[in-house]
């Protein structure tokens, strides 16, 4: 085990959820264990935007659960330029659409009947480029969500920020049914940056503040700028996202998002984009006569590919960012390893899991086949519920001490999973380090299972914490063949009824 300095401030986390996406819990960590970001796993394709209005462009999709209801907004637009299968489908300007869902599995379009395309107003088209012709508006970039913050009025409490021309700048769109929206100022709310991205804002409940988040260039490098502000309508000159653990890198998007389940943690789901250059292995890759198509147009647009990966903030401006991808751009040999693929959507909903009696999943989604034939291809990405990255040890086994902690609550629930042989171990210290008596290592039984909420108990104390609470105390985590997602101090729950076990000669001896 690494050795502790015992040098760090106590963290006062109340009885907030905290997940191991980053060092901040950590004071050492060593023999064997590790921090491991977790990948999504591909799931099946559960929209097409293959409607006349849409095309093989749609893209900077917003995703969000709003109450019974699931809502996606995304761009309709078509390219031709390039292979044969595109030229199917004619050009036509940018709109904004939506889609809905009950599940976000199986989902919707909505006739909201706002907008006439080719004679008919069946459609879901919710903006126009004439909608937002009094400041140049392209609904090509946009960014909507529902707005959290308590003070909006009703008649606002759905967002789009859209990126206009007169004068250039971010602005502004309310609406109070997420369908018809309206501008609320002539004045662009931010006016330094690029913004030919998704650029998008937020109500950030714990700073209590709206924060956006930009495309900007420095030095031709495609990079993310934020600022914050209690007034949506006007934000501060914008600042740098720095970061931690990974080489400056071109980043196309952003996709910022307060964590829902532990707010005061942000995480970022950015596209990564990568200009490999002509090279016989990227002759190699799918789609070779498409590639060689767009290419005619621009060489980056057969040279780049694209995937996704991972960052987390608590701050809002340091992120730290794993340099691995967090989704590759996969196995398959069509609709894939293009400019444009694995663009994950802003947002993300829990849905059902595929596996009978298990608990709900993280489902993201990202594009497949941008670019290509007439459509692009919505797909889900699942993911366990915490999940994206784990203290992990295998079975040979890993130690990790927290920082001192002050909490509020009774029991001290962990999302964790185990292989059948693994184990996890929890032990109390005090802020110095040494064991609290009744909660050392050797008092905690082995603890084994998949839980996303699993009470960790001792043999004399039960799970009861409640004497600790207010205190400072160090948790050392013994690991074995098992992973470690996240940590959550809860309101004390009276000892389970344990039915008669047993004799002890009847449990064999082969336990960790």
């Amino acid at each position: 085990m690494a050795t502790s300095s015992h040098t760090q401030e106590s963290a006062d986390i109340g009885s907030r959820l905290e997940l191991f996406v980053d060092d901040f819990l950590i004071d050492s960590i060593g023999d064997g264990a590790s921090l491991q970001l977790h990948r999504p796993e591909r799931r099946q394709i559960v929209f097409e935007t293959d409607a006349p209005w849409e095309g093989n462009a749609c893209g900077y999709h917003s995703v969000f659960r709003d109450g019974p209801v699931c809502r996606l907004y995304y761009h309709g637009l078509h390219y031709r330029n390039c292979g044969a299968p595109a030229q199917a489908l004619e050009d036509h300007p940018a709109y904004l659409c939506c889609a809905e869902s009950d599940d976000g599995i199986h989902w919707r379009r909505p006739e909201v009947e706002l907008s006439e395309f080719e004679g008919s107003r069946a459609n879901n088209i919710i903006l126009t480029p004439e909608l937002v012709e009094e400041i140049g508006g392209d609904p090509a970039h946009t960014a909507t969500f529902k707005d959290d913050n308590p003070d909006c009025p009703p008649d606002e409490r759905y967002k789009t920020i859209i990126v206009g021309t007169k004068p250039r700048g971010l602005y502004v769109l309310k609406s109070g049914d997420g369908i018809r929206f309206s501008l609320m100022s002539r004045q662009p709310a931010i006016t330094q940056g690029a913004f030919d991205s998704q650029n998008l804002a937020f109500w950030d409940p714990t700073l209590g503040m709206y924060r956006e988040y930009h495309r900007e260039f420095r030095d031709e490098v495609r990079g993310i700028m934020t600022s914050c502000s209690p007034d949506i309508l006007q934000f501060p000159e914008p600042e740098w996202l720095t970061y931690t653990g990974c080489p400056e890198e071109q980043l196309y998007t952003n996709q910022v998002q307060p964590y829902y389940r532990a707010p005061h943690i942000l995480m970022g789901f950015p596209m990564r984009y990568v200009d490999r250059g002509w090279s016989d292995p990227l002759l190699d890759l799918p789609g070779l006569e498409e590639r060689l198509c767009r290419a005619a147009s621009h060489p980056r647009y057969g040279t780049t590919v694209t995937d996704a990966v991972f960052m987390t903030s608590r701050d809002g401006s340091t992120f730290h960012r794993w340099p691995e991808a967090f989704i590759r751009p996969g196995p398959r040999r069509r609709d894939s390893w293009v400019y444009g693929d694995n663009f994950v959507f802003w947002g993300m909903v829990e849905t059902r899991a595929d596996t009978e009696d298990a608990p709900n999943e993280l489902s993201l989604y990202a594009a497949d086949g941008y670019w290509e034939g007439t459509c692009a291809s919505v797909r889900r990405y699942a993911m366990r519920i915490d999940g994206f990255v784990s203290i992990n040890a295998p079975r040979s086994g890993g130690e990790v001490l927290t920082r001192p902690l002050v909490f509020a609550g009774g029991n001290l629930a962990l999302n964790l999973e185990t292989s059948a042989a693994g184990s996890i171990r929890v032990e109390l210290q005090d802020a110095e380090g040494d064991p609290i008596e009744g909660y050392r290592a050797d008092d905690c039984p082995p603890i084994l299972g998949d839980s996303l909420r699993h009470i960790v108990r001792w043999k004399d104390r039960g799970g009861d914490l409640r004497p600790l609470e207010g205190t400072p105390v160090r948790l050392r985590f013994l690991i074995r063949d098992a992973d470690l997602y996240s940590l959550q101090f809860v309101p004390y729950e009276p000892e389970p009824g344990r039915p008669d076990l047993p004799s002890p000669d009847w449990l064999g001896t082969d336990h960790p």
